[in-house]
């Protein structure tokens, strides 16, 4: 499981503080920002970990009762200072070295006992993400789960992708089946097994994810699955499946999942995603549950938004993540 604080937190009675919710643990957090968006042709995602900072995330987790530090972010190369490269797998090799040094800032993150909040970028910075949690936990010879909360599945490879674009990438990566340079950091492949996957929300799937979905076996929940069944049961079931036999599992939320009426400012949005509640109340049961090792948040895109409403919202569904309520 996570790295956690063990003391009880106490509400204030100073009304220059915020009183501190009583059900909530509180956790030593590191926010870590990838400001990465060689992974896809749409820019503006590089400023996403300014925003979502600028929307009050380290104040507004402290207010919670969280021990928050800031890490800063990750170097990453210019677009414009590099070339494109394999059109099949865009910027693939800045890409690689921006995800290993990633993956090591991760690890070493948790080896100091703290949570990693990892704000993107694209959604590339996941393969990352994951590299480093799982081998924290593979040197401790346990396993984790991962909750990829998409509008995309973005579990192409270089032979199947349409855009050569590398953000629609990382799950495949993190699943073994490419491109090598990206899951093969730290020498092991896949980072998460198979039945420990689960996809939630997707709708927009190009032909042949279909096929690597089907061919790697995870589990997967569609926007129509939400619909007919509702996001708590859709949420639990999730949760069941990341965390059968693990030390916790990741999550790795991207915005463009909601719908871009609530959340406008995003790499790729999609029509018909989850709403405000909708996405409030998989956040709140994720924390309700209590095992998750790692979140991030990507694909906040200010050049897109309105007035920073989609990194406002990033910085509620992180609270709701970890532990805020209504009461």
């Amino acid at each position: 499981m996570s790295p956690e604080l063990t003391a009880t937190p106490t509400k204030s009675d100073s009304a220059n503080k915020p009183v501190v919710a009583e059900n909530i643990v509180p956790k030593k957090i590191r926010i870590l920002g990838v400001p990465l968006d060689l992974g896809q042709s749409r820019r503006g995602v590089d400023m996403g970990p300014s925003a979502v900072r600028v929307a009050g995330l380290e104040a507004r987790l402290e207010a919670l009762g969280h021990v928050v530090e800031d890490g800063g972010n990750i170097p990453v190369a210019i677009a414009e200072q590099k070339k494109e490269g394999d059109p099949h797998a865009k910027y693939l090799k800045e890409i690689t070295a921006t995800c290993t040094k990633h993956a090591d800032t991760v690890l070493k993150t948790l080896e100091a006992g703290k949570f990693p909040l990892v704000l993107g970028g694209d959604h590339s910075v996941a393969a990352g993400t994951v590299a480093g949690v799982a081998e924290f936990y593979r040197r401790q010879n346990q396993k984790v789960g991962l909750i990829w909360i998409d509008a995309h599945a973005d579990i192409n490879t270089p032979e199947t992708s349409p855009s050569g674009n590398v953000h629609g990438m990382p799950l495949a990566a993190i699943m073994g089946l490419g491109p090598a340079e990206l899951a093969n950091i730290y020498n092991f492949s896949p980072k998460v097994h198979a039945e420990n996957c689960v996809l939630v929300g997707v709708r927009d799937v190009d032909a042949r994810e279909r096929d690597n979905i089907r061919h790697t076996g995870i589990e997967f929940y569609t926007m129509r699955d939400i619909d007919e069944r509702g996001m708590r049961q859709v949420i639990e079931e999730a949760l069941r499946i990341a965390g059968r036999g693990t030390a916790g599992y990741h999550v790795s939320l991207d915005m463009d999942w909601i719908d871009p009426e609530d959340a406008p400012g995003v790499g790729t949005p999609v029509r018909g995603g989850a709403s405000y509640r909708e996405a409030h109340l998989a956040m709140e049961i994720i924390a309700d549950h209590g095992r998750m090792a790692s979140f991030e948040i990507v694909e906040v895109n200010p050049v897109i938004d309105e007035h920073n409403r989609t990194a406002d919202l990033a910085v509620e569904l992180a609270l709701s993540a970890f532990g805020k309520k209504i009461l």
